[in-house]
């Protein structure tokens, strides 16, 4: 096959609108997308991917006139926080449309609905005039992709064509929120940690004629990049919580840890070096936002340097807020927890 190669929109579109993928840039990650009205290019989203059928796709539109297509329920609620945070990496779970594939939801009844920030994607869907069901553009499991160059490495025996849309500008997977009406009140959840925080949405809806609900134990299944291992590097990355911990230590528990490991765990498969001689450790900027856009980038450049694995050492300002979206990703990229 041929190697992925730079597609213009109006490439994109036909290929789109004739049931084939192309990978897609926005502000989060890269994403592989299909017309959501075009099964065979659903199917092959999760083919090339690897990725198992119970992982729900995203649903990316262009308005929020376009996005009240796909759900039986376009709330106030939900139109408010559209109004308010799209274009953006805000995901809204509302209850699916019959126009949305159960393939795309994962046979549930909710559907996860996104309008991204990049032009070029948001021309290529209203161009299309239908929605673009997209998962990140990697193998499943692995670290996802903030530039062209990452779905270029990830695919280089697929024939796939991916939009050059430059880095990505927030760089981690945008926040799901769950949106449940009840009566007269709204449930919301977090289902997945993103750019947009709990605090940011409770201060944007302050004074607002809503009676909001938010729920802190729900399930996540409705959810995309749940699992328990997700993102994970090319060579193992230990993640560790004692900050005490010298190098030469970390070493010793991850060799006494490392032959505990299972093949996989939920479909995904856990690295396991040849050799446990070179560590190397993972730094990132302290500013939360920063560090956001860098991670995939970084975990991806430790991962050809030669070490045998690497790990993180989470400090204390990591536990705020801000940085719960990069803590989530860490925490399922990790192989090995070493408190």
């Amino acid at each position: 096959m041929s190697p992925v190669v730079e597609t213009p929109l109006e490439k994109a579109h036909e290929l789109l609108k004739s049931g084939d993928v192309v990978a897609i840039p926005t502000e989060t990650v890269y994403g592989l997308a299909a017309a959501v009205d075009q099964k065979t290019g659903i199917e092959k989203i999760f083919k090339i991917k690897g990725r198992p059928f119970f992982d729900p796709l995203i649903v990316h539109v262009c308005s929020k006139q376009m996005a009240a297509r796909y759900t039986t329920d376009w709330s106030p609620m939900a139109d408010f926080l559209a109004e308010h945070f799209w274009p953006g990496p805000l995901t809204l779970v509302l209850p699916k449309s019959e126009l949305v594939d159960p393939m795309i939801t994962s046979g549930l009844e909710t559907v996860a609905l996104r309008m991204p920030r990049q032009s070029q994607t948001l021309s290529l869907i209203e161009k299309l005039n239908i929605a673009l069901a997209a998962p990140s553009a990697n193998r499943f499991g692995r670290t996802s992709p903030t530039t062209a160059e990452h779905v270029r490495a990830e695919f280089p025996e697929d024939d796939l064509h991916v939009i050059d849309g430059g880095p990505c500008e927030v760089g981690l997977e945008s926040t799901v929120l769950s949106v449940r009406r009840v009566d007269n009140k709204y449930q919301l959840a977090i289902l997945r940690a993103g750019a947009v925080t709990r605090t940011l949405l409770e201060k944007t809806m302050r004074n607002r004629p809503f009676e909001v609900e938010f729920l802190d134990s729900v399930s996540s299944k409705e959810s995309p990049g749940n699992m328990k291992h997700h993102y994970m590097p090319e060579i193992p990355l230990i993640f560790v919580k004692k900050k005490s911990l010298t190098t030469p230590e970390i070493l010793n528990k991850v060799k006494a840890k490392i032959h505990q490991l299972p093949d996989q765990v939920e479909g995904v498969k856990i690295r396991r070096p040849a050799k446990l001689e070179v560590l190397k450790e993972l730094r990132l900027p302290e500013d939360p936002v920063l560090a956001a856009r860098e991670l995939y980038q970084k975990l991806r450049d430790l991962s050809n340097e030669g070490a045998d694995l690497f790990f993180f050492r989470q400090l204390e300002f990591h536990q705020k807020e801000e940085w719960q979206a990069v803590m989530d990703r860490l925490t399922k990229a990790s192989s090995i927890h070493l408190e």
